[in-house]
């Protein structure tokens, strides 16, 4: 399997999980010459941007250590693109930054991992 494959089957199982918790799926693969955001979800009136990493294991401090603060603002410039373009901005419409992480077989979701600082 190809590493964006492993990538999609990846973000394919933080959806389902996500959905069957009550958030709804409004994009996945958001690119911008800044960052790429995996998933989009909606948490009632929370736009949540969903960051998915996978780690074989913990080794090198598995899949949530790995959302670095330069990863972070990648995420936070692609976000702030993404609502631009709906007219919105983070001072003005709720939104989160979650991270669902995927070490070996655990999954953890860490629902505002991060905030956008403006």
């Amino acid at each position: 399997m190809s590493q964006r494959d492993t990538g999609t089957h990846y973000e394919n199982q933080a959806r389902c999980y996500l959905e069957r918790v009550g958030l709804i799926f409004q994009a996945a693969n958001v690119t911008y010459q800044s960052g790429e955001i995996d998933l989009i979800m909606r948490d009632g009136a929370t736009w949540v941007f969903v960051e998915v990493r996978f780690r074989r294991n913990a080794l090198f401090g598995g899949a949530a250590a790995s959302v670095t603060y330069s990863k972070q603002q990648r995420l936070l410039r692609a976000a702030t693109i993404w609502l631009a373009q709906r007219n919105a901005c983070f001072a003005t419409t709720p939104c989160r930054f979650d991270v669902f992480a995927i070490t070996g077989s655990e999954l953890e979701w860490l629902p505002n991992a991060f905030n956008a600082d403006y």
